[in-house]
């Protein structure tokens, strides 16, 4: 079978209707983001995505999204958040990805002292040498309403898949309340006080989903409600970058915001991705079912074992993608291979096994 040919046999998950019941988010944009509305369910949602000046445009398959995404604009027609919602056709893979019907031992770090570190008059608009270093102390967030600098779709999406969740002022104060968790999920944790950094970085299974976390140490002071910049992020020295000396620090993969070719990797306990997953995560289900894997690195190996043999047992390689089956045609060793290489995205991959499943051919 010719690539092209298998790349036709891949199934899209269809748009659904509009629910009721709405989980709103804000995510507030600035005047470097945007978000063009789509005209028809074939089209794509636009983003343009801007990372610390990396500016980069985003064309999301509408046809894909798990969630119902919905605009929202002010008065003048400038975009000040979207809104997300579930799909009630899409209720079974909920169950399947999300922790509805599971027990609620994963917790995700909602990362607020990033959100304020965001602001305006905050700490980008010192870096910017728009404001002095009275921008080095900000207010404490009282609303989950951040943007894409604090992973704030990645952290609705988890919200509305029913994963429970702390923000970095619950563990700072609290630093013992992550020990009743199995895992740990953190996002764009970026800006932490000491006490959260230790409190992470010592639990026993900790899933970085975002790069570039733990990077600026934090002070809180809960008397005034604020966060102030210790160091880190060329403060107060520009030789400092990782403000906790964190060998682990992996922001090189923070600009990579397509996520196209993500991959899982280890170190020491941790288990971290490479690419910035902040869109990728509205339609990648694969990418949201990984979260729960055991070991989500075994993505890969699985898929390279059943590469170098074909006609062995891939029950454990299905069973990363949901599929239940112990038989599988040698010829998908083609498309694995261009999966392992990059040629063709895990999503890909992934609808073309649920669609041999669903005709027998995987079975």
């Amino acid at each position: 079978m010719t690539k092209n040919g298998i790349l036709y046999m891949i199934f899209f998950v269809t748009l659904s209707l509009v629910i009721c019941e709405k989980n709103a988010f804000a995510q507030v944009t600035n005047n470097s983001n945007s978000y063009n509305i789509p005209q028809q369910a074939s089209d794509y949602l636009e983003i343009t995505s801007n990372s610390e000046g990396h500016k980069q445009v985003l064309r999301l398959p509408v046809d894909q999204l798990l969630f119902n995404v919905t605009p929202i604009f002010d008065q003048s027609g400038t975009l000040q958040s979207l809104s997300m919602s579930l799909k009630p056709s899409l209720a079974d893979l909920y169950n399947d990805i999300g922790l509805a019907n599971k027990p609620k031992d994963i917790v995700f770090v909602y990362p607020s002292f990033t959100q304020a570190a965001y602001e305006k008059n905050g700490f980008y608009d010192y870096y910017n040498k728009k404001c002095d270093i009275k921008c080095l102390t900000v207010p404490i967030p009282t609303k989950v309403d951040g943007f894409q600098s604090s992973s704030i779709a990645g952290a609705w999406a988890l919200k509305l898949l029913h994963y429970p969740y702390v923000k970095d002022e619950d563990i700072d104060k609290n630093p013992g309340i992550l020990k009743q968790y199995k895992r740990v999920i953190v996002l764009h944790n970026e800006y932490v006080t000491k006490k959260e950094f230790d409190a992470i970085t010592s639990h026993p299974d900790v899933m970085f989903l975002y790069p570039n976390a733990l990077y600026a140490e934090v002070k809180a002071n809960y008397t005034s409600n604020t966060i102030s910049l210790v160091q880190g992020h060329g403060y107060p020295d520009t030789s400092i970058k990782n403000g906790f000396g964190w060998k682990y620090d992996n922001s090189g993969y923070e600009y990579d915001v397509e996520c196209n070719t993500w991959n899982f990797y280890k170190k020491d306990n941790y288990t971290m991705l490479d690419c910035y997953p902040e869109y990728r995560m509205l339609y990648s289900t694969e990418l949201l079912r990984a979260l729960q894997l055991e070991d989500p690195e075994q993505i890969i190996v699985h898929l390279t074992d059943w590469i170098n043999h074909p006609n062995s047992d891939p029950s454990v390689l299905l069973s990363d993608y949901g599929i239940k089956g112990t038989h599988m045609p040698t010829w998908i060793v083609h498309p694995a291979t261009w999966t392992i290489n990059g040629d063709i995205t895990k999503s890909q991959f992934a609808r073309m096994l649920e669609y041999l499943h669903e005709k027998n051919i995987i079975r």
